[in-house]
């Protein structure tokens, strides 16, 4: 029994991980990606998934060094001093915010593809996020829950959906490359491979066993991998990137991945497929990403999660988020592109290896060191985040 419930600890945590990066990110890879190509975007994205899985492994080791529940803000202060706590208050309220605009436009849209009805944008929106705030009121173990029923139905509909797409890929489509425009898409990885919101969380559902989070990270990150890899192949291999329905213009338009296959294939099975997997893979996504703001806020502010104040948080959690949604619908790649393009790379690129360089070599921590490589590797991870924000900002 103690074997199953660690097995099972590291299953759910797997999932957590897995359905936090496999989301709102994904429906927007070949929309960013689409101009550059199948096979620069491939070697992009195993880049990125390095460089996370390496930032991961280092707020991973700075969590061990903290006290229980302690979150990133205490991290930061602990670490950086009061103006690492006050970057990293502005900046990851900034990356919340624009990813869960992100996730309330997707989700409504979806919402209302999957119903039939004729309910305006906002209406959807707001349905949207009431069925699925309670989950993340109710704490860690309903999220739990619910995202395993998530992500069976991630794999159900994606299995079903690679099946029922294959026939219609295009050779000559993938045989399209401009590494040029490859690297512009680097912000909407950054977001898409984000999943370091959830380490904190995943520490003290652990008990703050660091070998077992390590192992669902790396299971966890490694999932997602594959399945965007095999999801960009599809897409880019279906949807041309240039046309009146390409990816160029449903960029123009805020349309996530699956919306073009409506209009360029003639098969109502593959959409409505397309449609279930847009809906899991966004509501996985959703939920996680909002029991690590949830967490985030308690922390950052103090507040215990009970009774009214649990509410109050909640509030604060989905209120903002979805009003913006509400008034610019049209918003869904422009907030991920900023939520990766400055948030991620700053929280999830920059302040690991800042953090892990200040513990390890001026405040002598030394316990649970995750990656090798000393202060060479973190200096080159410094750096590859530094690019992505000077790409961002050009």
């Amino acid at each position: 029994m103690r074997i199953f419930h660690s097995l099972g600890h590291v299953f759910g945590g797997t999932l957590l991980i897995a359905g936090t990066m496999v989301g709102v990110g994904m429906l927007a890879l070949p929309i960013a990606t689409g101009e550059g190509g199948f096979f620069p975007a491939a070697a992009i994205y195993l880049l990125c998934w390095l460089f996370m899985l390496s930032t991961g492994l280092l707020l991973l080791e700075v969590c061990s060094w903290m006290p229980k529940d302690a979150n990133l803000i205490t991290m930061a202060h602990r670490l950086l001093g009061p103006l690492g706590k006050n970057v990293c208050w502005v900046v990851y309220l900034f990356l919340f915010v624009t990813v869960m605009i992100a996730h309330v436009v997707g989700g409504g849209a979806v919402l209302r593809e999957i119903s039939g009805f004729a309910i305006s944008d906002w209406l959807a929106m707001v349905i949207y996020v009431v069925i699925f705030s309670p989950v993340v009121y109710l704490g860690t173990r309903w999220v739990d829950r619910l995202n395993i029923t998530l992500m069976a139905g991630v794999t159900i509909s994606y299995l079903l959906f690679i099946a029922v797409s294959y026939d219609h890929v295009q050779p000559s489509l993938l045989a399209r490359s401009d590494w040029s425009k490859a690297w512009l898409a680097l912000p909407v990885l950054f977001t898409a491979f984000t999943f370091q919101v959830i380490i904190p969380t995943l520490m003290t559902y652990m008990d703050r066993n660091v070998k077992k989070v390590r192992l669902s990270i790396i299971l966890g990150t490694s999932i997602p991998l594959v399945v965007y890899l095999v999801w960009e192949f599809l897409i880019l291999g279906i949807v041309p990137a240039d046309g009146p329905h390409g990816l160029t213009e449903a960029a123009k338009k805020g349309w996530n991945a699956i919306m073009p296959l409506k209009e360029l294939v003639g098969s109502p099975l593959l959409f409505a497929i397309g449609k279930s997997f847009a809906f899991f893979t966004m509501t996985a996504s959703y939920i996680a990403l909002a029991l690590a703001y949830l967490d985030f806020l308690a922390d950052g502010l103090k507040v215990q999660k009970k009774g009214i104040k649990k509410v109050i948080l909640c509030l604060a959690v989905f209120a903002p988020p979805t009003i913006v949604a509400m008034t610019y619908p049209h918003i869904f790649i422009t907030a991920l592109g900023y939520a990766g393009g400055f948030s991620c790379a700053i929280l999830f690129g920059l302040f690991p290896p800042i953090m892990v360089w200040v513990g390890r070599y001026i405040k002598k921590e030394e316990r649970n060191p995750q990656l090798p490589g000393g202060k060479t590797f973190l200096a080159i991870l410094i750096l590859f985040a530094l690019v992505e924000i000077c790409i961002q900002i050009a």
